[in-house]
């Protein structure tokens, strides 16, 4: 629901490339989880050689489609994979002007926007995501992540 919600509310269509949240599913561990820009402490995506992104009121990063020339840094240094670049289009969470429409949809409770929230740091990450494609991230990211949800259910059952 999270990706159509912001397709369609991005572009009027429906389709799971052109979403700025992205559901990964882990089958195999049976995890399912969103990944979506959470605004980081780092701000990799930022290092922009023709200064195309910036940061816009609400800490959401902007991208300027006059200056952008689709290089892909941003791409390939977000480690979690929450940029993407499609059909000449970097895609990247906006926060809906400050009242994202995933969050607004998501009845699991599984994506949230706390404005005041700290900025995660993923300077842990940087290193070991550096060869992989924004796919590849986003499934090591909520593997990640699922590891912990793992452990701490076991520990409760």
């Amino acid at each position: 629901m999270c990706e159509t919600t912001c397709t369609m509310h991005h572009t009027g269509r429906v389709n799971r490339n052109m979403a700025r949240v992205r559901v990964v599913n882990l089958y195999q561990v049976g995890i399912d989880g969103p990944v979506v820009c959470l605004q980081c402490k780092e701000r990799y995506c930022m290092d922009c050689p023709s200064n195309a992104i910036t940061l816009g009121s609400k800490g959401q990063i902007v991208v300027s489609p006059t200056l952008c020339t689709l290089c892909g840094k941003c791409e390939r240094n977000c480690p979690i994979g929450a940029v993407q670049i499609f059909n000449k289009i970097v895609y990247v969470c906006d926060l809906c002007g400050g009242s994202p429409k995933c969050v607004e949809v998501c009845t699991e409770g599984a994506i949230s926007y706390i404005p005041e929230f700290k900025k995660p740091s993923f300077a842990n990450l940087k290193d070991e995501v550096k060869n992989m494609t924004p796919s590849e991230k986003q499934m090591h990211y909520i593997e990640t992540l699922g590891r912990d949800v793992r452990i701490n259910w076991r520990r409760q059952y």
